[in-house]
């Protein structure tokens, strides 16, 4: 087949095969889709041509103090029950691991309140900006951003005029023993604050600030991105920059959604990107039930954390309850930010393989996540790989053990202490004895 193309010099017709014009607009195509955006205004027309990613933000119950409480929850931690399901509170005192300010935690979300007792101490800070000049110091496009960058304007302004933000952060990073408030999952660290949506400024494009905020972590140096947001429709330009996040080495914490459906069938994006650094996490009940509200399944979600009726910060110094996968997702973040300070040389898809294969295994999660398993911050810091201890004591003659012999679900979920049957102590007591037991019938 050829098309005859009209040669205004000669007044006559030359015929072109197709199939060279073919490959030559191709050449085009794709020599225009390797160039990188220049500009932050470039790369947001890529996407501008997507679909408005709504963002749906869960009702907030506010926490009033009694009279008689001083303080509202660091001298009352036992009320904070995600806390105690993922046994974080085990694994600080028994463990004394509760992060490292060198581990960078980029909160993408609607802000924070940076005067917040249980906030304040744990805010990165970007050392290259001055504050306060209303100059852009560093030349990477945000204007004072001392904390992070508010993308609605391009400034370091990241006031949270929500306290979804706030909540995120208080469970990943407050303050914990300073006598008041609540502790977050990992009390040290530093949070980067990226306010991607305010629901006060309407118009605005999320998805485009949301891909502004990741390449913004990326050329920051966080370690982890913590992300609550998301939507039905895919973004190759999202997918872009978390594909810049993983050449990084930065893992990416994004909720399963709350949508009540299936994302086996109904694609929740970012979390269901087939990327090696995406941990995609649903939200769970004190009875450890995943939530009505909150996106499952069984090929598409990594694991479950506590997502109802959670106690964190908010703007103003207060405290309130929130539900949703976004408060799930944020105790994931809290617990990687501690595996990451354990093991500083893991990447992010060991630090996935970590969350999952070390939580506690549950059949109420069949059908519902990939592993069946709820987070647990203990066995996460306490066991490396199959038959690894973090003594480094590896099993061998072990092919006629029970499978179970030594995997965290042969283990019960009571409280202990450091010579309980279920900490540490007792798992290299178990192995050694299991050991001896090989050895013996080996040597007959």
């Amino acid at each position: 087949m050829n098309i005859n193309l009209y040669d205004k010099n000669n007044s006559k017709s030359k015929k072109v095969s197709v199939g060279v014009l073919f490959t030559l607009l191709l050449t085009l195509f794709v020599g225009h889709l390797n160039q990188d955006p220049v500009t932050s205004a470039d790369f947001a027309s890529e996407i501008a041509k997507n679909t408005q990613r709504d963002t749906v933000l869960p009702p907030i119950l506010p926490v009033r103090k009694h009279k008689k409480e001083k303080d509202l929850l660091d001298p009352a931690i036992s009320k904070m029950w995600g806390l105690q399901s993922v046994q974080a509170i085990k694994a600080w005192n028994q463990l004394n691991i509760k992060g490292d300010r060198k581990i960078i935690v980029a909160v993408i979300d609607t802000g924070i309140d940076t005067k917040h007792p249980d906030l304040q101490k744990n805010l990165w800070v970007n050392t290259k900006e001055i504050p306060g000049n209303g100059k852009d110091d560093d030349m990477n496009g945000c204007i004072d951003d001392v904390h992070g960058c508010n993308f609605i304007s391009n400034k370091g302004d990241i006031k949270d005029n929500h306290g979804h933000g706030s909540h995120i952060a208080g469970i990943i990073g407050a303050t914990h023993g300073n006598g008041v408030g609540i502790s977050g999952v990992a009390p040290n660290v530093s949070m980067m604050i990226l306010k991607y949506y305010d629901p006060r400024a309407p118009g605005i494009n999320n998805l485009v600030n949301t891909v502004k905020a990741i390449k913004y972590a990326v050329k920051q140096g966080a370690h982890i991105i913590n992300y609550s947001g998301g939507g039905l429709e895919a973004s190759p330009a999202e997918r872009k920059a978390i594909e810049e996040a993983r050449k990084k080495g930065i893992l990416f914490v994004a909720a399963a959604g709350n949508e009540k459906s299936n994302s086996d069938i109904h694609g929740y994006y970012p979390a269901d990107y087939k990327m090696s650094n995406i941990i995609s996490v649903t939200a769970i009940n004190k009875n450890k039930y995943v939530l009505p509200s909150s996106n499952y399944g069984a090929a598409s979600v990594d694991v479950a954390a506590p997502g109802n009726n959670i106690l964190s910060t908010l703007p103003g110094g207060q405290y309130g309850k929130m539900t949703g996968t976004s408060q799930a997702t944020a105790f994931v973040t809290g617990v990687a930010a501690l595996i990451m300070s354990r093991f500083p040389d893991f990447t992010p898809s060991k630090v996935i393989k970590h969350l999952t294969q070390t939580g506690d295994f549950d059949q109420r999660l069949s059908g519902k996540t990939k592993h069946k398993k709820r987070l647990n911050t203990y066995r996460a810091l306490t066991i490396l790989d199959s038959g690894v201890g973090v003594t480094g004591i590896v099993a061998k003659n072990m092919q006629n053990s029970p499978e179970t012999k030594f995997s965290i679900e042969s283990t019960t979920d009571r409280s202990t202490s450091a010579t309980d049957e279920t900490g540490l102590a007792s798992f290299v007591k178990r192995m050694k004895k299991e050991i001896s037991k090989n050895v013996k019938t080996a040597d007959k």
